[in-house]
C-alpha cells in the first residue's frame, strides 16, 4: 500500500524578521509556536503517514522536537530552500508515493484543504495551493518601459505543494544536475514540462516574512477562533 509523506520546512533564516524574534517558526502565535499550527492542521487532516521535519541547526531541532508529529524524521536543511527539499526527499522511506512540501512559515493552512490536495494529487500527479492575483501587475523592462500582464491568468503560489514522489524526485535531480535555481517546488516540476493542477484558496494563507506579518497572522487567527 502506497503512503503519503509531508515535508515540513522550518530551516529558513528569517533574515527579514530583522531580529524581532529569535526564530520565526518558533515565535509565539495564538498561544503556540508558528510551527505547531502547521503540524496541527496536518494531524487533523489525517492524510499523512510519515513526516520529515527540516531544521536549521541542532538548537532549533531540539525545540522543534517538542511539537514534531510522529512518525517523523529530522533532517538538517541546506544552504538554499531547494537544498533542504532535496535532503528531505532523500530521507523518505521507499514506500512513499506522494509528497506534501509545506513551508511552516504559512501557519494558516486548513485541514480541509489538505484533504482536497491529497485527492487531486492522486489523480493529477502535481497540485499546488494558490490564490488569484487581484492587483494590476506590470513588468518593468531595462528600457524603463512598462507592460501590463493579464492578471486573469496570474496566480500567487502558496504551500503546500504536492507531487507524486517519482515526479518531484526527478524534477529536483534535473535541477541539481543542471545547477539551476528555483524558488518553489512547482518551478522544478515546470522544467520537466509536467502539468500542475491548481487548488484555489479562498482563505488568507500568508507567509510570515516580516515583523508586521506576525501581528497580521494573529489577527487572522483571532477571527477564526471567533467564528469557530
Amino acid at each position: 500500500m502506497s503512503r503519503t509523506a509531508v515535508i515540513l520546512l522550518a530551516a529558513g533564516s528569517g533574515a527579514r524578521m530583522n531580529g524581532t524574534v529569535a526564530d520565526k517558526v518558533l515565535a509565539p502565535l495564538a498561544g503556540r509556536p508558528v510551527f505547531a499550527h502547521s503540524v496541527a492542521a496536518f494531524m487533523a487532516s489525517s492524510i499523512a503517514d510519515y513526516y520529515v521535519v527540516v531544521y536549521r541547526d541542532p538548537r532549533q531541532m531540539t525545540e522543534l522536537m517538542a511539537y514534531a508529529p510522529t512518525p517523523s524524521a529530522l533532517v538538517q536543511g541546506g544552504r538554499e530552500r531547494q537544498d533542504s527539499v532535496m535532503h528531505a526527499l532523500a530521507a523518505l522511506p521507499g514506500d512513499i508515493a506522494h509528497v506534501f512540501i509545506h513551508d511552516c512559515a504559512r501557519p494558516l493552512v486548513r485541514p480541509e484543504q489538505l484533504v482536497a490536495l491529497h485527492k487531486i494529487v492522486r489523480r493529477e500527479g502535481a497540485v499546488v495551493l494558490a490564490h488569484r492575483v487581484t492587483d494590476t501587475i506590470k513588468q518593468h523592462s531595462d528600457d524603463a518601459r512598462l507592460r501590463t500582464l493579464d492578471r486573469s491568468r496570474l496566480w500567487a503560489m502558496e504551500t503546500p505543494q504536492v507531487f507524486s514522489r517519482d515526479l518531484i524526485v526527478r524534477a529536483y535531480a534535473r535541477v541539481a544536475a543542471r545547477r539551476q535555481h528555483v524558488t518553489d517546488d512547482a518551478a522544478a516540476v515546470e522544467k520537466l514540462g509536467h502539468p500542475i493542477a491548481l487548488l484555489e484558496n479562498p482563505h488568507p494563507n500568508p507567509k510570515l516574512t516580516t515583523p508586521a506579518d506576525l501581528a497580521y497572522l494573529g489577527f487572522l487567527i483571532s477571527g477564526l477562533q471567533l467564528t469557530a
